[in-house]
This record gives C-alpha cells, sequence and structure tokens, in this order.
C-alpha cells in the first residue's frame, strides 16, 4: 500500500512540474521546409537530406543535426533570443514529457506550399501532414495537461511559417516546360500559391495559433544554384525566378493584411525575408561577408551545384559567405535575419516586429 501510495504521489508532483512547465515558458512550433528543418527528415527515406557533415560544422556540436546550415538556423536564433532550448524535431524520439511543453518542429527540407512540390525528394512531410502532426502533438500535450490547458499553450505560443520558395524552384522551375508550367502563366501560378496558402494560415489559425510570422521567399534567382544553372557566363541574377519572387512576395503580404482584417486581430505578421536577404546579397561587405555570391560549400560555378558533401569545396572561415551551400544562408546570414524579425521597421517586419509583439503580450 505504501509503495502504491509513493507510485501516486510521484505521479502527481511529475505532473505538476509539468503544467508549471506549460505556465512559465512560451512554446513555439515551426512549419515549413529546408529554411527551418531541425531534422525532421533525418528519420525519413528521403533523398533531402543534411544529416552529414560539413552539414553541422558550426553547431555546438560540430555534428550534422539534419540542419541545412553550418550552424544554427532561423528557429535557433529565435530560441536563443528567447532564451529556451532549440526545438527538437516532431519525430525525434526525445520529443516527449517535459519537452513536448517547449513545442516542436514540423518542417521538412522539400516541401511547398502545394502538394506537388518536391516529390522528386520521394518522402517529405507536407503542409498538410504538418498540421496533421500539430493536431496530434495537442492530444499528447493533452494527455498530459488536459484539453483547457493545451489550448492555452497553443493560443499564447509563438509559431513561424516558412514556405514557398520550393514551389518555383523544385517545381514550376524545376525542368524546362514543367507540368505547372505548362499548366499556368506564372502570374496565375502566383495565385494559386496564395489562395492555397491562404488556406493553410486559416487552418493554422483554427487549430489554435494566435501569433503567427509568416515569411516570404528571399531574391530567389541570386542564390548561388541560380547563379551556376541560369545566370550565364556573367553569374547575374535569373530574370525568371526575380519576376516571381517580386510577384508573390506583394500578394503574399496583402493576403496576410486581408487574413487580419476578417479575423479582427493581428495573429499573422509579415516576414519580408526578401528585403532581409536583398540587403547582404547586393551589399555585403558592411554586413561583414565577402562574399554574397559563392556559396562557402559546394562545386561548380559559384559553388552552386548539388549540396553540400564531404567532396564539395569547403570554404575555412564561414562568416565570410552569406550562402552556406547552394540554396541556404550560413549560419551567420540567418543571424542576421533573426535580428531583423527582433528589431525590424515595418519595412521589414509588417504589422510589428517580434520584440513588440512580446511586449505587447507581456501585458496580458
Amino acid at each position: 500500500m505504501a509503495a502504491r501510495s509513493w507510485l501516486v504521489l510521484g505521479l502527481v508532483l511529475a505532473l505538476g512540474a509539468l503544467s508549471s512547465q506549460a505556465e512559465a515558458g512560451r512554446a513555439f512550433f515551426v512549419f515549413g521546409d529546408s529554411l527551418v528543418d531541425n531534422g525532421n527528415n533525418n528519420y525519413l527515406a528521403t533523398t533531402a537530406r543534411a544529416d552529414s557533415l560539413p552539414y553541422g560544422i558550426d553547431f555546438p556540436t560540430h555534428r550534422p543535426t539534419g540542419r541545412f546550415s553550418n550552424g544554427l538556423n532561423i528557429p535557433d536564433f529565435i530560441c536563443k533570443h528567447l532564451g529556451s532550448d532549440f526545438l527538437l524535431p516532431y519525430l525525434s524520439p526525445e520529443l516527449n514529457g517535459r519537452k513536448l511543453l517547449d513545442g516542436a518542429n514540423f518542417a521538412s527540407a522539400g516541401i511547398g506550399i502545394l502538394n506537388d512540390t518536391g516529390i522528386q525528394f520521394i518522402n517529405v512531410i507536407r503542409m498538410f501532414r504538418q498540421l496533421e502532426y500539430f493536431e496530434e502533438y495537442q492530444k499528447r500535450v493533452g494527455g498530459i495537461i488536459g484539453a483547457e490547458r493545451t489550448t492555452q499553450l497553443v493560443n499564447g505560443a509563438l509559431v513561424i511559417i516558412t514556405v514557398g520558395g520550393n514551389d518555383f524552384v523544385n517545381n514550376y522551375f524545376l525542368v524546362p516546360f514543367s507540368a505547372r508550367s505548362r499548366q499556368y502563366a506564372l502570374p496565375d501560378y502566383v495565385k494559386l500559391l496564395i489562395v492555397e496558402y491562404r488556406k493553410l494560415l486559416l487552418r493554422v489559425y483554427e487549430l489554435g495559433a494566435r501569433r503567427v510570422l509568416v515569411t516570404g521567399t528571399g531574391p530567389l534567382g541570386c542564390v548561388p544554384a541560380e547563379l551556376a544553372m541560369r545566370g550565364g557566363n556573367g553569374g547575374q541574377c535569373s530574370t525568371e525566378l526575380q519576376r516571381a519572387a517580386s510577384l508573390y512576395n506583394p500578394q503574399l503580404l496583402e493576403m496576410i493584411k486581408g487574413l487580419n482584417s476578417q479575423i479582427g486581430s493581428n495573429v499573422f505578421v509579415a516576414v519580408n525575408t526578401h528585403l532581409m536577404h536583398n540587403d547582404f546579397i547586393t551589399n555585403p561587405l558592411p554586413f561583414g561577408f565577402q562574399t554574397s555570391r559563392v556559396a562557402c560549400c559546394g562545386q561548380g560555378p559559384f559553388n552552386g551545384l548539388g549540396l553540400c558533401t564531404v567532396a564539395s569545396n569547403l570554404c575555412s572561415n564561414r562568416d565570410d559567405y552569406a550562402f552556406w551551400d547552394a540554396f541556404h544562408p550560413s549560419q551567420k546570414a540567418n543571424g542576421i535575419i533573426v535580428k531583423q524579425i527582433f528589431q525590424g521597421t515595418t519595412q521589414y517586419m509588417y504589422p510589428m516586429n517580434l520584440s513588440t509583439i512580446l511586449e505587447l503580450d507581456s501585458r496580458t
């Protein structure tokens, strides 16, 4: 009988600790593609992987984690600013118990807004599935702290969604005369993406998210991969992909404004990652970069062909490079982007930056 009493007491204390954690900290949820994937694809049979060196060479463990970076990515820097631990991938077996209450990273490299984006990577977690996992997550947490507190945890959480670039790079422009480019003229394709993205954001809202950072695309035509494949002898930014970004990003902002107006609250915050990237791509030296054209790790022109492998060219000073590999910013560039997320003017963060959000939410 005494042993049973101690078991019950231990369970009560454990649940109490979990409940306190839910009240004390702010959960953080991440959805999207390789720019924010913390390693979900490590657990999938997919070709979209970053689980071998030199990926992760500058991560605190100096080992690959599945992040498409030499070190920290955007969610990691946000966690550092918030004073919280790095998020675990949702598929990680370590994500259980108390760690669930910190939030989760649902992102998967290769995916897009559309379900047919990334099919060449065989097995990835598409957006609809990421949101299904988010529902599953809430049921798991509900089993620990109850449905009411789970709703409070999700309502009070910070969310970031980074998706859209692959719908151009790995779908519409993947090959000449792709299925989507034959089906839609570029302006019509952009409209399709905006309509489908709006549905995803509304679903995120329905699932309880109330503070959602929504990133646009970077200057798609200026990444080393596009300079290598489409830039010609002069290595100019791809006109086609730059046009795509110039059409997409303003429409994304207007869609977000419309959603907030419909809801009656600034739930969604537009993150102008196009401008954030463009600042150091067009003028790298003031940001401490020696180049924004050549990737630190890769092969071929501008080190822009293929992903980073042990056989690739590898720069010795990663902080000199705005791009880590053919598509992804370096750790240093990710830090600069997150600084703007926290401090940027409405030109970068509309209608407010993350520091303002945190200040407003601390009063409620």
